[in-house]
């Protein structure tokens, strides 16, 4: 049986390089992604999902204002 994690892409933090696989420890990796291109974006795809999650919070917020 393959080992699916190894076919993943992770983003190094230290370095700003991508690998293949889980070479480094979870606190120095983002991922896992699907793509190596995916794993290239890492940062402005973490990026995008806090813009995203900062404008649900300000939506959430107004609830009570209706």
């Amino acid at each position: 049986m393959a080992d699916i994690e190894s076919d993943k892409w992770y983003y190094n933090l230290d370095t700003g390089e991508v690998m293949q696989g889980k070479q480094i420890g979870w606190f120095d990796r983002m991922g896992p992604y699907d793509s190596k291109e995916e794993a290239e974006n890492a940062l402005e795809i973490a990026h995008q999902r806090a813009r995203e999650a900062d404008e649900y919070d300000r939506e959430d917020d107004t609830w009570s204002d209706n």
